[in-house]
This record gives C-alpha cells, structure tokens and sequence, in this order.
C-alpha cells in the first residue's frame, strides 16, 4: 500500500512549480510503487508481473487473512497430532464427513498441503515486500531532504511573517531550533529544509521483518517440537525417554537421541473442594508436589507444579492436565499366593464428583490345583459414596470422604498373550466368564479401604446392606479361586511434557511486531521548511514557514505553530507594514495566504492545514 501526495495544479500554477511540489512530498514512504501497466506477452512477463502481484501489500494482507482462517479447523476438528483417539471416534460418528475430512488433511491441518502453501507464498511475499523497502530506506537515510519548493505558500501547513532580523540571523536561529527537536536539516541559498519521522518507515520495517521472524519460529517450532503425556500415581516417577511416556508425538526432524536428561518424582497431591455454599464441590487447589533433577547426577528439587503454571526442567515445559483416585488393591489366586498388588489408576466419568471406572488384570492368576486361571476385574469407583439403601453407585463429592469401590469378577482369557496392543483401562470379555454367586446370580460385591473399614462402617447414616457391602474389604471369589482386597487409595496426576524451541524466538518477533505497528501508526513522516529573504523594499525580512506530512493531518499544522511560535523570540514580529505593501504575509489580496481571520501578532494562528 503505497501513500501518494496530491500534486494538482492550482490555478495558475506553472508546469515547473507542480513538479517541485512533486519533489517536496517525494520518498515519504517506502511502499514500492504500483505497476498497472500490463505485462509484456511471454513467459517472461507474466512470470514477472506475478512477482509483483505476489509481493504487493494486498496479496500479503490476503495471505495472512487465509492463514488465519486455515488455522481455525485446527482448534474446532480433532487433530491426529494431539489426540489420534478422537479423530476415530469422530470418524466412527460422522462416517461421511470424516471421509470429506479426511482428504480435505482437516485432521492434520498445520501439516497439510494447502497450509503449507499459504504458509510458504507469506513468507516469500514478505521477503519480497521487505527487500525493496529497506533498499529504498537505506537510500533515504543516506539522503538530504529536499529542497524548499518555490512557492510554500501552496504547502498544506503555511504561516510567514514580517521581522527586522536580518535573514542569516533567522536561518541560524530556524537551523539550530530544528536540530534541537532532532529534524535532519539541510540549508541552501535562503532555506532551512528539516525532515522528521525516519523511525515511522523504521516500525515499519520491523513490524514486516518481526512477521518472518514469527513464521520462522512457529516453523522451527513445528518442525523440532516434541510433546508427551504421562499418568504418575503418587510415590511413582518419570525419566525423560521415548518408553516412558504413555503418548508421544513430534516434528519430523525432532531426534530422540537429543532428549534432555531429566526425571520427577510426584510426591503428593493436593486437592481442595469448597464444602459449603452454593459452590459446594467447586475445586480450590489442585497441586502436584514432584521432586526433580536435570543430568544423571543432577542435584534433586523440590517443586510444585499448578494448573497453568507449568514447571521448566532443561527447556521443556512440564504442565499439570488432570487428577484423579487410584484405588490400591490386592489380588491373591487360589493357590493363597499374592499376584497382583499397586494402585490402579481409574478414569473419571464423572469429571465434577469423580465417579471413576476402571480395570484390573491379573494373567499370572493360577486355582487352587495350579490350572492357569486369568483374572479380571471390573470396578467403580467412588469418592464419596451416596447411594445408601439404594442399590446404586454414585459419588455426591469430589473428595474422598467415604470412598467405595464396587467390583465385578471375571475369568477365562484376558487376550494378553495374541501381542496385539490393548486398552489398559478396558476388560475385553469376549473370552471370558463372570463369576456367579452360589444362586447363579452374578457375583459383585462394594468394597471399603482395609484402613478405613470400621470407621466408615461406623459413619452415621452410611451403612449398608450386606447386598450391597462386603462386611470386610477383602471379596472372596466363589469355589475358592481367589480374593481381592481393597487396600486403600492414591491419587494420579496427569502431565503433558512439551519442547518448542520456537518460543522464545517467537515471543520476540510478537514483541517486535507490537512495537513496529506502533512506530507505523503513531510516528508521522513530515517536511518543514522555513524561509527568510529581504523584503521588496528592502527594510524587513520576510519569514515563512511551511510543513508537508505523509498524509493530511491537523498534527503538522500544530507542530508548526509550535515551531514559529519557537522561533518568533529569534525573529520577532516588525512593526504592521503600510496597507498599500503587496509583500507576503501582508494583508494584499492573494488568495494562497492566511485568512483574515488569523492574528498576525501570532504567527502561530498563521498555520493552516
């Protein structure tokens, strides 16, 4: 977008003056000129004129406007980068449409080949934009300011006056008040020419040069980033390789070798919960106190990471997701010998009072005779137990209050053994058979902590019926095939463990940016130029002054009543000419002068604009 002056004859105006006013408002900005000739016919001519088109401002403003509406799929659609789960079950849902999406890249869109082309055509129309304009703001730099037109008088911005100060004494006087307000001056014959707001065309250019600085980064970023996720179940602990996350993903030049050596430790969770009010159940804290080092040998620290405060070890960013319960169990087979004891992390299905469901598998299970005999578990979970003599499971407060857990038991295959990938928090049934009581019902019994039991059997108004609760924690299995016992409870927390070297570069760029469009918008690029010559009769001198800007503006006239007004103790006013003197500033008729309006004991009402 290029600014252009307004060079229109006046009436009477002669070719050479309209040329000259041309000259004064010249190079006020460094937007490369439009081309609306046609190409030549050839190759060579369209290939040049689309050049031009693609990097004109116009195409640029377009292409930053396409990218920005090509990167909304990306937050509203699943993307298989972040969670490849959801895109399946999308497409399981929407079979039509996922396919439409599916060849349309909408579920990879920051890799996909229509955001890569606009991606790469911005970039390289911003080179091509920023190239000519610093070749072209180098040369102004390295320039004068142009000479004082002929006639100031048809400058937007104009005030003159009469002095008795000789007309050295006034340019002297003019040139050091402009140096003073750091105006770059250049004085010939009877003018001073002064030049302000180099750094409007400088924001400018730095507003361009921080955008490919940005596109730059989010590349880099894209390209050698790496994310994870990781479930840790309290006393539990993480190192940074590629087999210890639960989910990894990465840019295609990321090198798992160049891993940073580091590792935590979640030593506890905290979680509060308001208990009253209207906001009863509303979450308070939520805080993961880890313990980690940097290095094989590095020093341990302690730390607590919050929701949105993520923790820096070795440049990646350790973020705090989600938390939830993981009961702890035992499971004895039955031949009496332990084969399975930890927490098991449950996944909520409730995510306000933590309602959670989970599974336990025991393949190592043998019975009593020694036959192998895989295990299952299906369970529920709750916090704080609210369905007394109701027959049903359900959680009334995200706390652990009164925790139960309610089991289902199955036997037969687990399907461990085919080596085929499976979902650690579902029980796949197909091979195998619930366990029934000794009525042929199925057999599923509620659970209370081991720990726990006699206090919370003891709650008031929270007993339950032997239907519904096993007077123990432990449930025994029918014909002696095995227990399993419910020990107590821990919580989990989850953590997304990301590296984006593009960061900090693109934190930069977005602050260059800022200021670069500030410099454009608030900095205004003008011309002042000031006059004094000997007047016709030769007693006094006639001062004039004049100011152009890049565009029209009330802030040029201002500045330049404020400059007169500077420069009248230098070049004070003479005493009011005879009414017949037909000099400048005199109240002769020309009809490019002030109005009559102006006071001319203030050459500062003079300005005009």
């Amino acid at each position: 977008m290029s600014t252009k002056t307004d060079t229109t004859d006046e009436p009477g105006a002669t070719a050479d003056e309209s040329g000259d006013l041309g000259t004064a408002g010249s190079q006020l900005s460094t937007a490369p000129k439009e081309d609306v000739s046609l190409p030549s016919l050839g190759p060579i001519g369209w290939a040049r004129w689309f050049w031009r088109q693609l990097t004109s401002m116009r195409v640029a403003l377009l292409l930053l406007f396409l990218l920005s509406i090509g990167a909304i799929p990306g937050s509203l659609i699943p993307q298989t980068s972040i969670d490849p789960v959801k895109v399946d079950e999308f497409k399981d849902k929407h079979a039509t449409l996922g396919g439409i999406y599916d060849k349309l890249g909408m579920f990879h869109v920051y890799s996909s080949v229509w955001f890569s082309a606009i991606y790469l055509l911005l970039f390289i129309s911003l080179i091509g934009c920023i190239v000519p304009r610093a070749w072209q703001f180098v040369g102004q730099l390295r320039g004068r300011p142009p000479a004082a037109p002929r006639r100031l008088t048809r400058l937007p911005a104009y005030t003159t006056w009469r002095t008795e100060a000789a007309p050295e004494q006034v340019l002297d006087a003019a040139e050091r008040m402009l140096r003073g307000r750091r105006f770059r001056i250049r004085r010939e014959g009877t003018a001073v020419a002064s030049e302000k707001g180099y750094l409007r065309e400088a924001g400018n250019l730095l507003f361009h040069v921080a955008l490919i600085v940005m596109l730059v980064a989010f590349a880099a970023g894209s390209l050698w980033k790496s994310e994870g996720g990781k479930l840790i179940t309290e006393g539990d602990g993480f190192s940074n390789s590629l087999t210890q996350y639960d989910d990894f993903s990465s840019g295609p030049f990321f090198d798992t070798d160049t891993m940073a050596p580091f590792g935590f430790t979640m030593d506890s969770f905290d979680a509060t919960y308001e208990r009253t009010g209207p906001q009863k159940g509303t979450p308070r804290t939520f805080r993961a106190n880890i313990t980690y080092f940097t290095g094989a040998d590095g020093t341990e620290h302690k730390k607590s990471v919050e929701v949105n405060t993520p923790l820096d070890i070795a440049g990646n960013k350790v973020y705090l997701l989600s938390h939830g319960y993981a009961p702890v169990v035992t499971v004895k087979d039955g031949r009496g010998k332990v084969v399975y004891h930890g927490a098991v992390p449950f996944l909520p299905q409730d995510p306000k009072n933590f309602t959670s469901s989970g599974v336990v598998k025991v393949p190592g299970a043998r019975t009593a005779d020694g036959k192998r005999n895989q295990l299952g578990f299906q369970a529920l979970f709750v916090p704080t137990f609210g369905g007394k003599n109701s027959g049903s499971m359900f959680s009334q407060f995200p706390a652990p209050d009164f925790p139960v857990l309610s089991v289902n038991a199955w036997h037969g295959d687990l399907g461990m053994d085919s080596g085929l990938p499976q979902n650690v928090y579902r029980l796949d049934t197909k091979r195998m058979t619930q366990y029934k009581d000794a009525g042929g019902d199925f057999f599923k019994k509620m659970l209370l902590p081991k720990d726990r039991a006699a206090q919370m059997l003891g709650h008031t108004g929270a007993k339950l019926t032997p239907e519904q609760l096993a007077a123990e924690s432990t449930m025994n299995l029918p014909d002696g095939a095995g227990s399993i016992t419910f020990d107590g409870i821990k919580t989990w927390a989850s953590f997304k463990i990301t590296h984006q070297p593009g960061n900090g570069l693109a934190l930069t760029g977005a602050v260059c940016a800022l200021l670069g469009l500030a410099a454009s918008l608030f900095i205004q690029r003008r011309r002042v130029w000031v006059r004094a010559e000997r007047a016709d009769d030769g007693d006094v001198t006639v001062v004039e002054m004049a100011g152009l800007g890049r565009s029209e503006s009330s802030r040029v006239a201002e500045e330049l009543a404020a400059l007169a007004a500077e420069l009248t103790p230098s070049a004070p006013l003479a005493a009011p000419a005879a009414d017949t003197a037909d000099g400048p500033g005199t109240s002769a008729e020309d009809p490019t002068e002030p109005s009559d309006s102006a006071d001319p004991a203030d050459p500062s009402e003079g300005a005009r604009a």
